[in-house]
């Protein structure tokens, strides 16, 4: 992935408005557990009370994370469709001639199993490629290939 902000697709923000959604929710719960700081305790409590206070500190980093995301994809409008880069759906043919449609994101997604995320094998071999290339990748069952037929 390069250094600029990347444009998102409705499946990728869908994908970055849950883990929003998800983070917001721990937060709460975490939130929840965090006691009145005039109230006494041993240093067991106190520091437990730490511990929680550093996990909000961090789901609060990740939320503004993720909000940024958002906010930077949706600046960038529509993913380009000259070449494979986050955002894109991209339909393939594999050394077995099966043909599948997949679309390039950040972030996995179990819920949409044709999302490929940029960093796995298949979505590194195929950022920066055109219709027509063929890429080469690693699988757990060893080297392949697939040739991109069509970028949308």
């Amino acid at each position: 992935m390069s250094s600029q902000p990347e444009p998102i697709s409705a499946t990728g923000r869908a994908a970055l408005e849950r883990q929003r959604a998800d983070l917001a929710a721990e937060r709460a719960t975490v939130a929840a557990t965090l006691s009145d700081p005039d109230q006494v305790g041993d240093e067991a409590d106190s520091a437990d009370e730490i511990q929680r206070a550093d996990e909000l500190r961090r789901l609060d980093a990740r939320i503004e994370e993720v909000e940024l995301r958002l906010r930077e994809g949706a600046a960038e409008g529509a993913p380009d469709t000259s070449e494979v880069g986050v955002g894109s759906t991209v339909t393939v043919r594999f050394d077995d001639g099966t043909e599948q449609t997949v679309e390039i994101s950040e972030l996995p997604d179990a819920s949409t199993p044709s999302l490929v995320t940029s960093d796995s094998p298949l979505g590194l071999a195929l950022m920066g490629r055109r219709p027509g290339d063929t890429v080469d990748y690693r699988t757990p069952a060893g080297p392949t290939s697939a040739r991109i037929v069509s970028l949308g």
